[in-house]
């Protein structure tokens, strides 16, 4: 959800609040429908406590869900360009497809699933190129004992990676299971019935409207933070983008120019096979 969408939904929300308010206070009767206000604040903010207390846990799981798909996308394009170099000690042939091969998970990473990502539909889908590396390996024997201190390194660099990228997947389809978002349905509700009951005609229709008003868009804007938090990845302020994968790209370019490596990765800009 970007902002523009965001402070709408939250203006809309709240207009609505606010009539609904006035609609009642058509109805109520005289200094509200309670006898004794102080009785009613104890109760209004015994569930408002329950309501803050549950949201205020969903943020925090959200946001701990969020910097870790930031921590994981990160440290990814680390291993991937350090990947490229531990390449370049193996037997030349292996050297080239894995360096291209490498190229390849990087665009993948940074456009196409990047974007299945933002629409939620990665799932338990596996980085094509990820499983081409894994077979590109298999029939690699190290030769001498510079080859085989590149392939041990090189088998912890890929189980680095591949939790890196489990860690930046992790929340691409939301954290929070829908009991959760049904709880803090139900107790939204509740908190705003109950605030109809304190409509009063006797009151002036701005103190009215604020009163609810007021409630309503703090509610409001910690449920769309939590929404944003449970889906992290995508376009909008604040979103995660492939910034550190992209950045590995051009330092990848860079690192086989000065090399003087020869890489012909087997795919377009977009990670697709050629």
């Amino acid at each position: 959800m970007n902002v523009l969408a965001a402070v709408g939904a939250l203006t809309l929300l709240t207009a609505a609040a606010a009539a609904l308010m006035l609609f009642a206070r058509t109805r109520a009767p005289e200094g509200s429908h309670f006898s004794d206000g102080d009785r009613a604040s104890g109760v209004f903010g015994a569930v408002a406590t329950g309501f803050s207390v549950l949201l205020g846990f969903l943020i925090f799981l959200g946001f701990s869900s969020y910097d870790a798909s930031r921590q994981g996308a990160e440290t990814e394009a680390v291993l991937v360009l350090q990947q490229a170099q531990t390449a370049q000690f193996m037997a030349p042939a292996v050297a080239a497809d894995l360096s291209g091969e490498l190229v390849c998970y990087a665009r993948s990473v940074a456009t196409t699933e990047w974007d299945t990502l933002d629409e939620g539909r990665l799932g338990e889908r596996v980085n094509p190129w990820g499983a081409e590396l894994f077979l590109t390996m298999v029939d690699v024997t190290p030769g001498t004992e510079t080859q085989q201190s590149a392939y041990d390194r090189w088998m912890d660099q890929t189980a680095a990676r591949e939790d890196a990228r489990l860690a930046r997947v992790h929340g691409a389809e939301g954290i929070v299971p829908l009991p959760l978002w049904i709880a803090l349905g139900v107790l939204s509700l509740v908190l705003l019935g109950f605030m109809l009951l304190f409509a009063d005609p006797a009151e002036g229709v701005g103190t009215q409207v604020a009163l609810i008003g007021s409630v309503t868009v703090v509610m409001g804007a910690l449920v769309l933070l939590l929404i944003f938090f449970d889906h992290p990845h995508g376009s909008g302020v604040g979103r995660l983008q492939p910034t550190a994968m992209e950045r590995t790209l051009r330092l990848l370019d860079t690192e086989f120019e000065v090399a003087d490596v020869e890489v012909t990765p087997p795919c377009d800009r977009r990670g697709r096979a050629l």
